[in-house]
Formats: C-alpha cells, sequence, structure tokens
C-alpha cells in the first residue's frame, strides 16, 4: 500500500513539474497569431491602413478650403458582425488614437464619453467656484461621424482553415448626412493543423 501510493505521488510530481507555466513579456508591437483569430496586431494594422487612407482623399481638403478650419470628427459605433467575440470598443480606441494624432482632423468625445463629462458639468454647477465652473452650451459639436462594422467567412476542410475579416468604414457628414469616405480592410489568415475539433 505504501508502495502504490509512493507510486502515485511520484507520478503526480512528475506531472506537476512537467506542466509549469512559462510567461513571456513581449513587444506590444511584435506579431502574435496564435489561434489565426482577430488580435491586437489585426485591430492596430487596421485602424493604421484605414484612418491614413481616409485622411488622404479629397474630402479632407475639400473641407478645409470650404471652411478654412479643420473638421470635427467622433467615431461612432463600429459593429462586431463577425463570427467570434471581437472586443469593438479597443478598436474604436485606435481608430479615435489615429484620428487625433494625425494633427488633420479635431476630435470630440464619443456619445459615452460627453454623457460622463456633461454629468461632471452637471454636478460642477452646484459645487464648483464660480471661477472654475465649465459653463453649458460650449461643447464642440461634430462635423463627421465615423461609423463601421468588422465581418468575417471562414472556410474549412478537414485540417486546412481559411479566415476572412472584412472591416468597413464610412465617414458621414453629420449636418446633410452625405458620406464623404468609404473604406474597406480586408485580412485573410490560412491556418492548417491535423484535425480541427468541432
Amino acid at each position: 500500500m505504501k508502495r502504490i501510493a509512493l507510486l502515485v505521488l511520484v507520478v503526480g510530481l512528475l506531472f506537476a513539474c512537467g506542466s509549469q507555466r512559462v510567461v513571456t513579456r513581449l513587444d506590444t508591437d511584435t506579431v502574435t497569431d496564435l489561434s489565426g483569430n482577430w488580435n491586437d496586431t489585426d485591430a492596430r494594422l487596421v485602424a493604421e491602413e484605414m484612418i491614413a487612407d481616409c485622411l488622404s482623399r479629397p474630402w479632407l481638403i475639400d473641407y478645409v478650403e470650404a471652411k478654412g478650419k479643420k473638421p470635427v470628427v467622433t467615431v461612432g459605433t463600429i459593429r462586431n458582425k463577425s463570427s467570434e467575440h471581437i472586443d469593438t470598443e479597443t478598436f474604436t480606441t485606435d481608430f479615435e488614437r489615429e484620428l487625433l494624432n494625425s494633427g488633420k482632423v479635431k476630435f470630440v468625445a464619443s456619445k459615452i464619453q460627453r454623457d460622463d463629462v456633461r454629468e461632471e458639468r452637471y454636478d460642477q454647477q452646484e459645487f464648483a467656484s464660480d471661477e472654475t465652473v465649465k459653463r453649458f452650451r460650449e461643447e464642440t459639436g461634430a462635423d463627421f461621424l465615423l461609423l463601421g462594422a468588422i465581418k468575417s467567412i471562414i472556410d474549412q476542410i478537414e485540417g486546412e482553415k481559411v479566415k476572412f475579416y472584412q472591416t468597413d468604414l464610412e465617414l458621414i457628414d453629420i449636418e446633410n448626412n452625405e458620406k464623404a469616405w468609404i473604406g474597406t480592410k480586408k485580412i485573410k489568415k490560412g491556418i492548417s493543423q491535423g484535425e480541427w475539433k468541432r
């Protein structure tokens, strides 16, 4: 009986030693594609490329020439219509960062953020000093709204799988609903594996 208990203990220790987890820190710009699913690299590259395309199109020059100032932009809803979970809030932040850091447009807070700021402004009316209180009706209104969606198609047979992602964005003039720009970015990934678990 003691021998069996000792044998079980030794086997357990061997398995425990062999399955220790190792964590390695990676540079955030490192391309990692473990599963073939949508990931942070995809989100970053799509945001960089699509916003660069958006800001290089005629709508921007036309607006500046007609109005004599930079357009004010905000990002609306980016819908996830793909077959997997994608954190669209992080993706939206990537678009906001690229727009703001370009220096070519002014940028205002999103709808949810504006609600938080308005709540703060209401609180200030009650509690802030007259010298520091922020006034109502001084918000900058956006000229353009960026909307979009991520879609995916999966094709697979036996040990082969192809994942196709398409991100579509539209920049809409808020005053007249005219579309100023439409952009599309496609990503295709081939994945090989011995046998897929369905």
